[in-house]
């Protein structure tokens, strides 16, 4: 029996899904083979597929038949075996793994905090998904909190940079901001690092009228609004939009009845890949899509080596421990339940106060 499984997707469909299996590889001087423990599976992992080609996600774990792909996921793994002098067997490393039991690692640069990946096909890549945690290292490492880590702090810091982003341009002199999905992980990030600031726009939450419920019950947003009753909002105030679903039909029913009050709207997400066309009414000169690791990068070169992830840890330390009040995490195990996690996420059956933490 093979060493090595792959969870492997169609690209152009991502449902299509198939079990393939390798040996296990010998690794040269230098390597580690790492073994994934459990990763998270969220809608942010949908829109890693929906957008694989166009941002290059599939350049990170590539597969042999190009009409296939594996989608990237955030989690842990342990060392199962290492040629590297500074790195031991058995070492426990948080950051972007394939959706597979095991991943081959060739470390270039390598600190007491973290490692990164210098594999030749991911130096073109962005850093911030090259660089693994060397959690083992970490003062206070608390294995209980790994669900928590895995499945937020991909998201939270996504929504922290959304936050930074749109308050480093003076809310693109806003006075409001529309927050769609409301009941999306991130969405809810992005509320409590907008609520967090000192003086704050108004923060309206669109969502579904099955999730209304949920969403006031947050107590994030100053007004939640249906997706039925958009127009029933004011048009007459500066309005930014943070878009996380993709859906077309919303963002074209918004940008009209807005008009000129449209300051701008910042795509985060695709996770209504059906619905992604967008309408004639959706105003492109004022919307972009938010590439996360490109703001890292960003402030990386303003703030110095480190400061933004110190910053984004404070952050998603302190909104992780608030989402507990409402977060439930189903752990599972093996092909069939990664398989099925995948397809509940995709389809959008996971309800939105759950998440994914699966494993092989």
């Amino acid at each position: 029996m093979a060493d090595i499984t792959e969870f492997q997707v169609r690209k152009d469909k991502l449902d299509e899904t198939r079990r393939v299996q390798h040996d296990k590889p010998t690794i040269g001087d230098g390597q580690i083979l790492a073994k994934v423990d459990r990763f998270a599976i969220t809608a942010n992992n949908v829109t890693y597929g929906v957008v694989g080609e166009r941002i290059g996600y599939w350049k990170f774990f590539p597969v042999t038949d190009e009409g296939w792909g594996v989608i990237p996921v955030w989690g842990f793994a342990d060392v199962e075996a290492s040629n590297h002098p500074e790195i031991s067997v058995g070492e426990r490393l948080y950051g972007y793994w394939p959706m597979a039991s095991h991943l081959v690692i060739t470390p270039g640069k390598v600190s007491a905090k973290r490692l990164a990946d210098d594999a030749p096909h991911r130096r073109e890549l962005p850093p911030v998904y090259n660089s693994y945690a060397r959690v083992s290292n970490e003062p206070g490492y608390d294995g209980e909190t790994d669900n928590d880590r895995m499945v937020l702090m991909p998201l939270y810091a996504t929504s922290f940079c959304i936050y930074d982003f749109l308050k480093d341009n003076d809310w693109f002199a806003a006075k409001r901001v529309i927050v769609g999905s409301a009941s999306s992980k991130t969405a809810i990030g992005t509320a409590y690092a907008i609520k967090s600031d000192a003086a704050p726009p108004t923060l309206v939450g669109l969502t579904s009228a099955r999730n209304r419920d949920a969403v006031e019950r947050l107590g994030l947003y100053d007004e939640v609004v249906v997706y039925e009753d958009i127009e029933k909002l004011s048009s007459d105030v500066a309005t930014i939009i943070i878009d996380m679903s993709g859906d077309g039909g919303v963002l074209g029913r918004l940008h009209k009845l807005l008009g000129d009050n449209m300051k701008y709207t910042s795509n985060v997400g695709v996770t209504h890949f059906t619905a992604n066309e967008m309408s004639p009414d959706f105003i492109r000169d004022r919307s972009a899509m938010f590439f996360a690791p490109g703001h890292i990068q960003k402030r990386t070169k303003d703030w110095g080596p480190g400061e933004f992830e110190k910053r984004a840890h404070i952050f998603w330390r302190d909104a992780a421990l608030k989402s507990r009040s409402w977060l439930t995490i189903q752990e599972a195990h093996g092909f069939d339940a990664v398989e099925h996690a995948w397809r509940d996420v995709y389809t959008g059956k996971t309800p939105a106060e759950a998440a994914w933490a699966v494993g092989f």
